[in-house]
């Protein structure tokens, strides 16, 4: 008989999977927060881009240089970036959700010591459940 203070195979592996999952929350979390500062400084460019006249003479950035280009096509590419980081952000802010809701989950699951919605001992069994569409 195994000590009844170790812990079961099953525990470790569901706190290794939450450990997995908190992990990959923290990374969504960066890249969202990256992509909502770069849609941020792009809003600031195309509001300041906007102010500027036609005879003014603007600028973009192609790596450490600056290239003169029409104020036209400029803020079409700066909406187009916008519109990107836009995509991007919903994108993650979903990700961010389904890994929360999996969070969830297992923390329900390991608290309930394996017990699925029936009561019955689930977590031992290593069948995985059907992936859905």
């Amino acid at each position: 008989m195994s000590n009844p203070n170790q812990v079961p195979t099953w525990v470790r592996d569901q706190m290794a999977r939450y450990d997995q999952l908190q992990q990959n929350l923290r990374s969504v979390l960066i890249q969202k927060q990256q992509v909502d500062a770069e849609a941020s400084e792009v809003d600031r460019a195309i509001t300041e881009l906007k102010k500027a006249s036609e005879t003014d003479a603007v600028y973009k950035s192609a790596g450490n240089i600056l290239i003169k280009a029409k104020k036209e096509e400029l803020l079409k590419e700066l909406e187009e970036r916008k519109e990107l980081a836009g995509t991007r952000s919903t994108v993650l802010a979903k990700q961010e959700q389904r890994v929360r809701e999996s969070i969830n989950e297992l923390t329900a699951r390991i608290e309930g010591g394996g017990k699925g919605p029936t009561g019955a001992q689930t977590a031992p069994s290593n069948k995985s459940a059907p992936a859905s569409s």
